[in-house]
C-alpha cells in the first residue's frame, strides 16, 4: 500500500483527468475507529458550471451543496435519494463546483467491519456503487467540506493504472448528460 498522500495540486486538474488518474490509487478510512480501504476502480467526473448533471450546474447554491465549492482536494460528501452518503473530492479551479465521485473500490483492508457495516451482502457486491462504497467506509455527511490530507478518509498514491486498461463510458443513475463519456473503470474489475 502506498504511504504519501496525494496532494492538492493532483486534484487542481480537471475533473475528468482527475477520475482517471485516481483509478488505482488507495483509499484509506479510519471512520468508526477502525481501518478500512481498497484500491478505487470506479470512477465519474462532474464538471461543474456547464455539466447539467453536477450539483454546481449553472453555479447553484444551497447549503447542501456547498461542500462541491470548496478547495481542490476537499471532500463533496451529500446524500442520494435521502438514503446514501455519496463521497466525491472536488476538483479544478476554486468556486467552479467540479468534482469527482468514488463509485467503486476493491476492498482489501478490514473486509470483517466492511462486511458488518453492508450485511448481508456477497462480497462481490460489498462496494460496487457510491452509496455502497461510503457505507463500507463508514464516511457520513461528517466529512463533507474537510479537506482530504486532514481528514479521517485518505488517498494514497499507488501506481496509475494504465490507459489500455481503463473502460470509459456514460454515466450512470443520473437523468441529464447521461451520454457524456465521464465514468471511468478499471478493465474487469
Amino acid at each position: 500500500m502506498g504511504t504519501r498522500l496525494l496532494g492538492e495540486s493532483f486534484f487542481q486538474a480537471p475533473a475528468d483527468l482527475v477520475a482517471q488518474a485516481l483509478l488505482g490509487q488507495w483509499v484509506r478510512s479510519r471512520c468508526g475507529g477502525v481501518e478500512t480501504g481498497g484500491r478505487i476502480i470506479e470512477t465519474e467526473a462532474y464538471l461543474g458550471f456547464d455539466d447539467p448533471a453536477s450539483h454546481a450546474y449553472r453555479g447553484r447554491r444551497h447549503a447542501g451543496n456547498a461542500g462541491i465549492y470548496g478547495a481542490a482536494g476537499s471532500w463533496y460528501v451529500y446524500r442520494s435519494h435521502g438514503i446514501h452518503w455519496c463521497m466525491n473530492l472536488v476538483c479544478g479551479a476554486p468556486g467552479l463546483g467540479a468534482a469527482v465521485l468514488i463509485r467503486g473500490i476493491l476492498p482489501e483492508v478490514g473486509l470483517a467491519t466492511i462486511r458488518a457495516r453492508r450485511a448481508p451482502q456477497p462480497d462481490r457486491l460489498l462496494t460496487d456503487g457510491p452509496g455502497k462504497v461510503s457505507q463500507a467506509l463508514g464516511v457520513t455527511g461528517s466529512l463533507d467540506g474537510q479537506s482530504m490530507r486532514r481528514s479521517g478518509v485518505e488517498i494514497l498514491r499507488m501506481a496509475r493504472v494504465p490507459a489500455s486498461h481503463v473502460t470509459i463510458g456514460p454515466r450512470v443513475g443520473i437523468s441529464k448528460a447521461v451520454e457524456w463519456p465521464l465514468r471511468f473503470r478499471v478493465r474487469d474489475s
